[in-house]
Order: structure tokens, then sequence, then C-alpha cells
């Protein structure tokens, strides 16, 4: 059941004042089941500045595989790394489209892609993305980290690592962490707090090992929850809301 939604004049959690939001690139595409849905995206842009209008700085990573996944390009015969790099370009497009909808919305927005392509994105240069951060634009970081064999949700850790972000929010199609497909399986149960190593070991599919190992190195938190529920991004900042927390 939806949330009611959350008074303006709610405070955000003290805990987090600079966060990374994790999302696929299949949730921008409502359900169409490929591309872009634009009301979908417009739909998330506003949650996301439900949380920036409580003064939180924010980061995004967004998927591309509503465009292209490298995995699946590779597993149908495509060389590995250029596969890769399709889905990494996939992302550009995502996010822009964000951009898009964020700007639309009076949000100041910086796409910052790990692959220079000057005329659409700004290169990746750390302290100038953390002066982006500071002066309150929505960073956007796509393009992966650059490099084949990596996942979005490594780069999701990786640059919230370098931001020094309080946590990664990862929105997904379900409220938390289960221990197996609750889609599937009725008796499924959801976790209130779970530990990276219990991830790792139980194969929760929370993010790929190696976003959960660099995300238990730099003891960043993880906290998962729907973003199909409306308000529910904001919520938590609010101290509201369902959703699993990955931590030491």
């Amino acid at each position: 059941m939806s949330q009611p939604p959350i008074a303006e004049t709610e405070p955000a959690d003290t805990t987090y004042k600079r966060v990374m939001l994790k999302i696929s690139g299949e949730a921008l595409m409502g359900d169409q089941g490929y591309g872009l849905h634009p009301p979908t995206v417009q739909r998330i842009a506003e949650e996301v500045k439900s949380v920036h209008d409580l003064g939180v700085e924010i980061c995004m990573v967004i998927g591309g595989g509503n465009i292209f996944r490298g995995l699946q390009g590779s597993a149908q015969g495509m060389e590995r790394t250029t596969a890769d790099y399709m889905g990494m370009l996939a992302t550009v497009m995502n996010a822009l489209a964000m951009q898009s909808a964020l700007e639309a919305l009076k949000i100041h927005t910086r796409v910052i892609s790990a692959i220079r392509m000057d005329e659409v994105a700004e290169p990746y240069i750390r302290r100038r993305a953390v002066r982006h951060l500071e002066k309150k634009r929505v960073c956007i970081f796509a393009a992966g980290t650059g490099n084949p064999y990596f996942t979005t949700d490594t780069a999701a850790t990786l640059r919230a690592s370098e931001m020094k972000c309080e946590g990664i929010f990862k929105g997904t199609k379900v409220d938390g962490v289960y221990d197996k497909d609750p889609a599937k399986f009725d008796d499924a149960v959801r976790y209130d707090e779970v530990s990276y190593d219990d991830c790792l070991a139980k194969r929760l599919g929370v993010m790929d090992a190696s976003a959960i190992a660099l995300a238990r190195d730099n003891n960043l938190p993880i906290i998962v929850f729907s973003l199909d529920e409306p308000g529910g991004f904001r919520g938590i900042l609010a101290g509201r809301g369902t959703y699993t927390k990955v931590h030491g």
C-alpha cells in the first residue's frame, strides 16, 4: 500500500547529506519492454527532486539494460569488449534523458561521462564533480567506469566512494532484499538488515560481487528500496518506508 505524501516540512535524516542513487536502465522503460518511457522518466525525476528539495546532494548512476546489455550481446557471439562499450553508450543516452527531465523541473544537472564525448557530457574529473555537488547540482555519472568487464553496480560504488557519499540507494522493483525471489516464492522473507559477507555468501543478488566487496572495503552502506513506491526515496531520507540496509 502506498504511503501518504510526506510533508514538505518533514526533515531529512541527518545521516545522509550526500547519496548515490543507482537505478537500472530497465526502470526507465515502464511497461514497454524496451527503450525509454517518458512518463516513467518524469516520475523518477520528480522522486529525485523531492529529495533534492530536502537539501541532500545527489549523484546518480543509471544502467543501460533498457537499450543494450553487454553481457547479452557477448552471449550472442559479439566480442565482449565491444559489447560492453555499447552498453556504456546506452547509459549515456539514459543519463541525457534523466538530465532533460530534471532540468525541466528546474534542477541543475550535469552528465559526467567516463568516456570522453565533450559535445554531450563533461569528462569525469573528481574534484570538478565534487564541486558540482557542493553547488547542489545533481551529477549523473555515465559510461560506467570507462572500462569493459565492469558493471554499472561497480561504477556506482566506485563513484560513491570517490564522492564520499554516505550511502548507496539502489532503487529496484521490490522493497528490499529477500532470501529468494518474492515474485516466484510466496514464502520469501525480507531482510531488514544484512551484512556484506552474507550478501556474497548467500548470493542474494543485491549487486555484483565486485560492487559488494568495494562497498564493504569502504564501509559504504547500501539501501535497497522500491523505486515503484511513490515517495519511497524521500521517505527513507525522512526516516520512513520499507527497505533493507546492507552494511558491516
